[in-house]
């Protein structure tokens, strides 16, 4: 360890208990809950493995009038919930790690679809976080007496059941007290609303109730948002957010502080640099002695360290880092930071989240599998006949097969066409804000560079004679896709007509290239965050940008992401003309192009000087077409097997990428245990 971090690996007192070191791994969720309890106790086991002092539960709802079906969270509603959440504190113990439940009420956001009981609020009000023909019932005396006993009993079920801390949940305007809280949600007129004191009592009564039932024996957490970016109305950490925290200052044993919405909170990279909450928390430990966790996407451990010695934090809080490395602390602590997998803060975990499905994640793509597959982070089983593979292509893909072929023991070579390995992703990561991305290549070149059976060779195009020459037993073929120039998409199956007479670009031509010149229209059937990043790169050649999409909205895919309310207004920032819910009909000449209302069918004409078309990828598996024409043959040359991975097989994101990869260096040499085969109900 560097005597520069030994800082991080103090001891906390966090109330009656203690953290081993500073790095706490928030409450955040995984997709996993109630539904794979297996998979949520050995994903949370391993972040504890890892060395994360504490570990927390993702969202824990309290009764089912927090029903959030939808949405795959914990739960803890009766005994009947008890044994899953067990597994997940022996889990955690296990490593002698703290295990930390969010208790949570999601009061006006909880549309209670599996309960069917009309939701709770403060006020008689629909559900700010999604369209939905249901509206909350104003709670009266005896309801909010009922909700304080759901946290107590909650409480006393959580200390039974092993958790060492236990949480009230205040934060991202998703909990019912922070609505309490809300001057725009909580319109009351009795001693539960009006006065800040009167929002801010249902907050202190839970945290005093908690307190009262387990705080002998546990410590009691408030995760609160100090700041929420909604104007005057909202909670600021100059006003009522910091009023909050002066009002209760020791009562919780430990402050977890962030900012709000969750859009903010988790701000991906394109958005939120590392360490962007600090000055907006800083102010907490001058009101309170209690320990505080804070968040910000930690990754460096020089910028941890200075959050402590400057006085803003006691203990390193990390969601999305600890998912891209649950190893981080322990490889901080044995002196190997440069192995670190870095959270590239890209938010396909939170997308995960929002689609419902178990998480995810660029980076470390084991991230959700630990029990279904049996996948450990770090630790991979040799193969005992390990042969020779040709890796062709070190796109993200690529490159992630050679690494676990070559620490399984395969003797590898990769080729790649290009000056340097990296594929999509080296083109991507020009564009602005998405520089981090650079650490998906940095990670797997520095890995590979220390394994000695692994060859990398550059500017080696392969044609078929070249692979079947060197001998290779195994053939891997990640060669990626490449953009359509025809117009093609989803929403036409045949080309646009007259594109040959103007000048048409796909992202493969704009990304790294020369700038085109004059006026762009970017023409945007992807709908994911690429063709807005490219309006983005064209406005800062000056150019001047239409924006056309067939969607309602710019970068739909983004909401899973949480990026696209602060895409569309960065684009408007930027003076780019935005055309939703229209599709280009056709070119008319070198200047001119019609494009078509989705709902009336009427036409416009507009002019550009160049038109950038993100529509299509088409799989570039030539290469692969061509291996597999003749198989027998191809086994008579001593090729065993020809594999097609990542983009090459089907386009799909960096992370499926990377998973594709990863998937086909493990399964290599091993008989086919099905999909999900350590899949069980306890």
């Amino acid at each position: 360890m560097s005597p520069n971090h030994k800082i991080l690996f103090e001891p906390v007192q966090i109330g009656p208990v203690v953290a081993r070191n500073r790095f706490y791994q928030v409450p955040h969720c995984t997709g996993l809950g109630y539904l794979h309890p297996q998979g949520l106790a050995r994903h949370r086991g391993i972040k504890a493995e890892g060395g994360w002092g504490v570990v927390c539960t993702e969202m824990c709802e309290i009764h089912p009038s927090s029903d959030q079906t939808g949405h795959v969270l914990n739960r803890l509603w009766d005994e009947g919930h008890s044994p899953m959440n067990r597994a997940v504190v022996e889990a955690i113990h296990e490593h002698d790690s703290l295990a930390a439940v969010e208790l949570a009420h999601g009061g006006l956001v909880a549309a209670n679809r599996y309960s069917r009981i009309p939701p709770l609020g403060p006020s008689g009000l629909g559900n700010p976080n999604r369209f939905s023909p249901v509206q909350a019932r104003e709670m009266s005396r005896r309801d909010i007496r009922e909700l304080r006993r759901w946290q107590r009993e909650a409480a006393l079920r959580a200390r039974d059941i092993g958790f060492d801390i236990v949480y009230v949940y205040a934060a991202h305007n998703l909990a019912l007290p922070s609505h309490f809280l809300s001057r725009h949600y909580n319109r009351r007129s009795d001693n539960y609303g009006g006065t800040f004191k009167n929002r801010a009592r249902l907050i202190r009564e839970l945290v005093e109730d908690t307190r009262d039932a387990v705080g002998e024996t546990c410590a009691v957490a408030l995760r609160f948002s100090v700041h929420d970016y909604s104007g005057a109305s909202g909670i600021d950490s100059d006003g009522e957010g910091r009023e909050l925290v002066a009002l209760l200052a020791e009562l919780p044993d430990l402050w977890d502080v962030n900012v709000s919405s969750y859009a903010f909170d988790a701000g991906s990279s394109r958005f939120a640099e590392e360490g962007h909450q600090l000055e907006r928390v800083a102010f907490v430990k001058s009101l309170t002695t209690r320990p505080v966790v804070g968040v910000g996407r930690f990754t460096s451990p020089d910028l941890m360290v200075r959050a402590v010695k400057q006085g803003y934090l006691d203990l390193i809080g990390a969601a999305r880092p600890s998912i891209a490395d649950p190893f981080l602390p322990e490889k901080i602590r044995s002196g190997r930071s440069a192995d670190i997998r870095e959270c590239i803060g890209c938010n396909i975990c939170i997308s995960a989240d929002n689609e419902s499905v178990p998480v995810r994640c660029t980076q470390n793509p084991t991230a959700g599998e630990e029990w279904r597959r049996n996948w450990h982070p770090e630790r991979i089983e040799k193969q005992s006949d390990a042969g020779q593979v040709l890796v062709v292509g070190g796109g993200p893909a690529g490159l992630e097969a050679a690494l676990v072929l070559g620490r399984r023991g395969y003797d590898v070579v990769l080729a790649e066409a290009e000056e340097v390995v990296g594929g999509r992703v080296n083109r991507e990561s020009t564009l602005p804000g998405f520089s981090s991305w650079r650490r998906i290549t940095d990670y797997r070149i520095d890995q590979l560079r220390q394994l000695p059976n692994v060859s990398i060779y550059v500017q080696s195009y392969l044609s078929i004679e070249n692979v079947l020459s060197y001998g290779f037993e195994h053939v891997v073929i990640a060669t990626g896709a490449r953009w359509l120039s025809d117009g093609t998409s989803v929403h036409r199956s045949k080309p646009i007509p007259g594109l040959s007479s103007m000048r048409v670009l796909t992202p493969d031509d704009v990304l790294g290239a020369p700038c085109p010149q004059g006026a762009v229209i970017i023409y945007d059937a992807d709908a994911t965050y690429l063709g807005s990043a490219l309006a983005e790169q064209c406005c800062s050649w000056g150019l001047a940008v239409t924006f056309i999409t067939p969607a309602v909205m710019v970068s739909p895919w983004t909401e899973l992401t949480l990026e696209q309310k602060r895409i569309q207004q960065r684009l408007v920032d930027l003076g780019v003309q935005i055309i939703v819910s229209h599709t280009l009909d056709a070119v008319i000449d070198t200047t001119r192009l019609q494009i078509r209302e989705n709902y009336t069918g009427a036409m416009q004409e507009l002019s550009c000087d160049a038109l950038v078309l993100v529509t299509t990828r088409e799989p570039d598996n030539t290469l692969y077409r061509t291996l597999m024409m003749d198989r027998k043959e191809r086994a008579d040359q001593g090729v065993s097997s020809i594999s097609a991975i990542g983009d090459c097989n089907a386009p799909t994101t960096i992370a499926g990428a990377v998973f594709a990869g990863h998937r086909f260096g493990r399964d290599l040499g091993n008989p086919s245990k099905g999909h999900f085969w350590r899949e069980r109900w306890l």
